[in-house]
């Protein structure tokens, strides 16, 4: 493909000019970046990023190229759900055994625009000083597009399922409620013998038969989703185990009467530190998230269950007495340390 002149321009005007790679075309939405070294194919595949151009501050990106079409369990999604992608050095030359295709022809097939030449570690401290902003991808030949907010819309409804789904078979069934679910979590529920029941964010499922509920990831603001938060909350009577993960955790929050707020820059990657309350453990975890529960929302039945060893943020809330948990970040990692699978068998032991 040949090569392009293409701007990456924030809501506060500043630009940056890069070369294109990938689809020809341009892109609109919130610019966030993601600290870890490794693992774009996740991570452009995860659909908590709906809406988001992606800014990945390690230097250089693409140099194991992509497994081909349907040929890894890498995916979370089944198409690429960022609306673009920034980067800094890309590399063509896929030297790895698997690599079905480049980075650059990933993107070109998928129709998502990607920058690169941009110095993306200045690029995250102006985010981080400036906070998360909404941005555009411009490309010669085309017009500017708006620029895209998220969070002032329910995109959760662009990234669920579009109807009900059974897979697996097992003793125990367990509803995930799709909010943008990763594929991996979903396996990590099969893996441990669980039938899972898997519905869009606003079915009402409290009529199925369920011994729990796993309320997955998902993009956008959590305050946007309130049908299935008046659901939840009736979930929540049943007295049935619940187990959110990532906006989980903010819909649970807010199903239990809490609040939320947004991040300055949110967490995004494989290495944030999150403690135990009443502990000294610290568990390394992976992240993808730009709201918080707000501590002082939570009436007395809750408690914060993990937080944040580097802003003190809400990382995991649960219920003192009813089968309720809930962690801010992702215990199936996909890309990220493994430290935090024992949750999922903490929540199997409950059902």
């Amino acid at each position: 493909m040949a090569e392009n002149s293409t701007v990456l321009e924030l809501e506060n005007s500043t630009q940056m000019a890069g070369t294109g790679f990938g689809a020809h075309a341009p892109a609109s939405g919130e610019v966030v970046f993601n600290t870890g070294m490794v693992g774009y194919v996740e991570s452009l595949t995860d659909p908590s990023y709906r809406g988001q151009i992606l800014v990945l501050t390690y230097p250089l990106v693409g140099n194991y190229g992509v497994p081909g079409p349907g040929e890894s369990d890498r995916y979370e999604s089944d198409r690429i759900q960022v609306a673009g992608l920034v980067v800094s050095r890309l590399h063509e030359d896929t030297s790895h055994a698997g690599a079905g295709r480049s980075l650059s022809q990933w993107l070109e097939a998928e129709g998502v625009p990607g920058i690169r030449g941009i110095d993306t570690r200045h690029l995250t401290l102006v985010l981080r000083e400036r906070g998360t902003m909404l941005g555009r991808i411009l490309v010669d030949g085309f017009d500017p597009v708006p620029m895209f907010d998220p969070n002032k819309v329910n995109i959760v409804a662009e990234v669920c399922t579009s109807e009900p789904q059974t897979f697996g078979q097992g003793q125990k069934r367990v509803v995930l409620v799709d909010c943008g679910t990763k594929h991996s979590i979903r396996r990590e529920l099969l893996g441990r013998g669980i039938e899972v029941l898997q519905v869009p964010a606003e079915h009402d499922y409290t009529g199925e038969r369920f011994d729990g509920i796993l309320v997955s990831n998902g993009p956008g603001d959590p305050e946007q989703c309130q049908r299935t938060i008046d659901i939840l909350g009736r979930a929540m009577a049943l007295n049935r185990p619940i187990f959110g993960i990532c906006l989980g955790c903010q819909l649970m929050a807010l199903a239990a009467g809490a609040r939320t707020y947004k991040l300055p820059y949110g967490h995004r990657g494989q290495n944030q530190p999150c403690q135990e309350t009443g502990t000294d453990r610290c568990r390394l975890t992976s992240q993808n998230h730009g709201f918080a529960v707000r501590p002082d929302s939570l009436d007395s039945d809750w408690e914060v269950w993990f937080t944040n060893a580097n802003d003190r943020s809400v990382e995991g809330i649960r219920h003192r007495r009813r089968p309720f948990l809930a962690v801010q970040f992702h215990p199936e990692a996909a890309p990220g340390p493994f430290d935090s699978l024992d949750l999922f068998d903490r929540f199997t032991e409950m059902l």
